[in-house]
């Protein structure tokens, strides 16, 4: 018999829905941290953990994906449950149901929904409106899912997490918001290196300076890559021309080509950093093909928590009350 999922003292403290990094409790991403490394150690030993049997997740795309799809299609799966896939042609919402009346219909049918969108506020929108959890599974704005699968990939292959260095080089997109947030919540130091026009949201930076208040991190913003990677302990880029962005491609090749991450910024880094990148990638572009497959590399290792981490906040939140905020 499989035992159910115990949380610490509090979570009823904890947020209904993953929306941000910035909206959980320092603690909530604490323990996702930790559920994630039980429940890899578990599957690494074959040992079952069919946390959420009986529970159905509803996943609803908007974007195209392939490693958010996959990992909570089946990380749900080998939890116990069951993963319902929803293509926006395929329900009302297309033909102009408004978003009210699906989440308050929804949350009578499933225990939880990933939503990959596009403009941040239709996520906000689901979790007024529903009682269940709602999952960001990306929009423009954030992408919280991939940075808190960063932050476990990290502890990992570092050891820890508070004091460390990241720097993020290129475009500050909505992963460099996620990973500004994220940082914040661990007491990292996180410098973003980017161009004019280019820089994260302002006020995610903000108020990741409030949490690092507490945390012991800190938020530099700068234009000078090499300024950005000197002494870095994780190295980080991602693609220039993000979903929605293509009529932007030739300015933002022009713009961004400084900021390629290759060996010569590498150098600049500390001996022993890791190179990230949350795929897919465009070798020649915002990353060298020497860098993505050289042995400083971690992105399949990145790529593989999305799994881990996407089963801990299942767990977590789809063993929430439902309704409880």
């Amino acid at each position: 018999m499989t035992a159910r999922p115990r949380h610490p003292r509090g979570t009823e403290r904890y947020a209904k829905d993953l929306l941000d990094v910035a909206t959980m409790p320092q603690t909530q991403v604490l323990a996702l941290l930790r559920l994630a490394s039980t429940l890899k150690k578990k599957q690494q030993r074959g040992v079952p953990h069919r946390l959420l049997r009986g529970k159905t997740l509803g996943l609803l795309f908007q974007k195209p994906s392939t490693r958010t799809r996959v990992s909570f299609e089946a990380g749900m799966n080998q939890l116990g449950g069951h993963a319902l896939v929803l293509p926006m042609s395929d329900i009302q919402l297309s033909r102009g149901e408004t978003v009210a009346d699906t989440a308050r219909v929804l949350s009578r049918y499933l225990d939880g929904i990933v939503i990959r969108t596009y403009d941040h506020a239709i996520v906000e929108e689901w979790s007024t409106e529903a009682t269940m959890p709602v999952i960001n599974g990306l929009t423009d704005h954030s992408h919280p899912c991939q940075a808190l699968s960063d932050l476990l990939t990290i502890q990992e292959l570092k050891g820890r997490l508070k004091g460390l260095s990241l720097a993020y080089i290129g475009d500050g997109n909505n992963v460099a918001n996620s990973l500004i947030e994220a940082g914040a919540k661990v007491g990292m130091r996180v410098v973003i290196g980017c161009p004019s026009g280019y820089q994260p949201d302002q006020r995610v930076i903000d108020r990741a300076r409030i949490d690092g208040h507490a945390t012991g991190a800190s938020i530099e913003v700068v234009e000078n890559p090499l300024v950005a990677v000197k002494e870095a302990d994780v190295v980080y880029t991602d693609v220039w021309i993000s979903m929605g962005r293509e009529r932007e491609q030739a300015r933002r090749l022009r713009i961004l080509s400084p900021y390629q991450l290759n060996h010569r910024l590498l150098q600049r880094a500390k001996p022993d950093a890791i190179v990230m990148h949350c795929l897919p990638a465009h070798r020649g572009e915002e990353i060298s093909a020497d860098v993505l497959d050289g042995s400083q590399s971690v992105v399949i290792h990145q790529a593989e928590n999305r799994l881990h981490m996407q089963k801990a906040i299942l767990t977590q939140l789809l063993s929430l009350k439902k309704g409880a905020r």
